[in-house]
């Protein structure tokens, strides 16, 4: 397998709140060996405070600013896999920051899904809304071929019993694809530095 371009160092999930970006990500990291990162809980550690908090003092556009100052930082990174937060695709420098430092895989779920997973969790802002779940519906319409035009490989997340099987699966197929190294090959290249 040809060797893959050197620009194409992460591995970012993207995909709509409930899709399973942070709990499939820290499965996934584990399968290849790679640095996790969730992006919100980045940007929380980082400001001190809740994203709902920033959202109500700075409003989105507050948000926004400082999620793509992180987008920025992390795409300088190297061996690493984010969870990226689900808005962070509206902006097109994400999107080019995404694609063109990683491969970028889409977690795609369906709405009914989506709000099974959502529906109690109170620390979505966009989400607090007289009615939730057609706020989930509309962003869902306006992200879905955002996510689309960035990803390299979309995978569905329903029908899969336990994370780990979809975790590997998705490893899996990523490798298939040419669109990662399997681990053991990263590893035992003598051009590549160990870790500890």
């Amino acid at each position: 397998m040809s060797s893959l371009p050197e620009k194409k160092r992460n591995l970012y999930l993207v995909g709509m709140p409930g899709s399973g970006k942070s709990t499939i990500g820290r499965s996934l990291a584990k399968c290849l060996q790679l640095t996790f990162v969730d992006a919100d809980q980045a940007l929380t550690e980082r400001t001190g405070v809740a994203i709902a908090t920033i959202f109500e003092v700075e409003g989105e556009a507050g948000f926004r600013e400082r999620e793509s100052a992180l987008v920025a930082e992390l795409c300088a990174c190297s061996d690493i896999l984010v969870a990226t937060g689900g808005g962070s695709i509206l902006r097109a420098a994400n999107r080019r920051l995404l694609h063109s430092t990683g491969v970028v895989v889409y977690l795609r779920a369906k709405l009914d899904d989506l709000w099974a997973r959502t529906r109690h969790d109170t620390k979505r802002p966009l989400l607090r809304a007289d009615s939730p779940r057609e706020v989930l519906a509309s962003l869902l319409e306006i992200r879905e071929p955002l996510y689309t035009e960035v990803a390299d490989l979309i995978v569905e997340t329903v029908g899969y019993p336990k994370v780990t099987r979809l975790a590997q699966e998705i490893a899996d197929r990523l490798v298939q694809n040419q669109l990662w190294q399997p681990p053991q090959i990263l590893h035992d290249d003598p051009n590549e530095p160990r870790r500890a």
